[in-house]
């Protein structure tokens, strides 16, 4: 009888124990989600913006034409994108044709000038921020998720039960990780 007894409450612990690294996962992997959604948050409020600052520079940047029509497409490739590595590609070629028009901007006067444009820019400034840290906090979580699953034995929960990887945001772009120069001279 004491075997009996010894056995039930050998196999009690391990139903307890499969079920708290299984509500673990659960609460890490619903983190990971929380985390994709204020990046999503974000970039929703970046999206909003971008035409704005197109609309408004349109009618001075007669001569950059080329320049406004690629900001308009990689924002609408980002609105379209699905996913998380498939939206870092696409919001990494956003920023770029975005820091291209920002620097034409400096070329005309009247747009360093006028209110509307530095309010755009500095809404979308602070916007990038945000989204910089909402993707510091994702890839946090999503780090700390991806080594629940991994690390022994909870990787066997995690394999019975069908989790996932988080998807990570990284860079993509080779001359985003180079070193800027800076020169005071």
């Amino acid at each position: 009888m004491i075997i009996f007894y010894f056995f039930l409450g050998a196999v009690l612990l391990l139903v307890f124990w499969v079920i708290a690294k299984y509500n673990g996962l659960i609460t890490l992997r619903n983190q990971v989600t929380n985390g994709w959604k204020q990046i999503d948050v974000q970039l929703k409020r970046r999206h909003d913006l971008i035409p704005n600052l197109v609309n408004t520079v349109r009618g001075q940047m007669k001569f950059e034409q080329e320049t406004l029509e690629k900001v308009v497409q990689a924002r609408n490739a980002a609105v379209s994108a699905t996913g998380v590595a498939d939206a870092a590609a696409k919001e990494n070629v956003l920023t770029s044709a975005l820091s291209r028009l920002f620097a034409l901007v400096e070329n005309y006067p009247t747009l360093r000038s006028n209110e509307n444009v530095k309010q755009l820019q500095e809404e979308l400034t602070s916007t990038e921020n945000k989204i910089s840290f909402a993707r510091q906090f994702y890839n946090d979580i999503a780090t700390k998720f991806n080594i629940a699953q991994q690390v022994f034995p909870a990787n066997i929960i995690a394999s019975m039960f069908g989790f996932k990887l988080a998807e990570m945001f990284e860079i993509q772009v080779a001359a985003e990780r180079e070193v800027p120069t800076v020169d005071l001279s």
